[in-house]
């Protein structure tokens, strides 16, 4: 009878550790969504030139490429 109340006890702690993963993951942060501080910069710079219209277009970026 002792082995039956073991193995409840632990069922219990695998459906607890279970539970604590789910949450675990539902609040990881993406690591993929996570910019560095040079990443960042260059999101910052990519935003000031559009706003100066200092932009190329793909097409215009691969005639060039053609030349």
């Amino acid at each position: 009878m002792a082995e039956a109340g073991f193995e409840e006890r632990v069922i219990r702690e695998l459906d607890s550790i279970k539970k604590q993963l789910t949450d675990i993951r539902e609040h990881m942060v993406d690591v993929d969504c996570i910019l560095s501080d040079k990443e960042r910069k260059l999101v910052d710079k990519s935003y000031e030139h559009q706003k100066k219209e200092k932009l190329t277009s793909l097409s215009e970026f691969k005639k060039e490429l053609r030349l």
